[in-house]
């Protein structure tokens, strides 16, 4: 099953310490923009999300996964698929080629909240590390971040990059 993760998963060590998956590629979504604005049922931040703007100059930048049919309950889980989340086929392209894939958008947006420093960290890993474009990963710098009051979250969600 492919998967197209836009957000915190684009981070291999995040993905690949929560479920097996194999690297695909980096993958293009046109039409659709990325927004730091779904609501996060479990800490009350803002996740990452994608919307649909059917203007083809619009890209969001993301990873393509190969994931076990077995790994999917577990990833609908993480992901929180009913909870602010549900999944919508998409096609992505690497190097020209077409892909169908699986991911999820955000059902429960709020404008005004912002993520957490250590969740935009996983998005900013999984850019850096795929080697995304700097114009990209500069937009990834500039989104508002806030500081998790919770240490122990914080500290165990960046344990992964020491």
């Amino acid at each position: 099953m492919l998967y197209f993760s836009f957000g915190s998963n684009m981070s291999e060590k995040r993905l690949f310490q929560r479920i097996e998956a194999s690297k695909v590629g980096v993958a293009i979504l046109a039409g659709h923009k990325l927004f730091f604005h779904k609501h996060s049922e479990t800490d009350g931040s803002a996740k990452c999300n994608i919307l649909e703007t059917g203007r083809t100059d619009d890209i969001v930048l993301g990873v393509l996964y190969d994931v076990e049919e077995s790994q999917k309950p577990v990833l609908d889980t993480i992901e929180g698929l009913g909870l602010g989340y549900n999944i919508k086929t998409v096609s992505v392209k690497i190097e020209g080629a077409s892909f169908q894939a699986f991911t999820y958008y955000a059902t429960s947006i709020d404008k005004s909240l912002k993520p957490y420093k250590w969740y935009k960290r996983h998005v900013l890993e999984g850019a850096i590390e795929n080697r995304m474009p700097e114009a990209y990963i500069r937009s990834i710098k500039a989104v508002e971040a806030i500081t998790d009051k919770d240490a122990e979250r914080r500290d165990r969600e960046l344990s992964i990059y020491s």
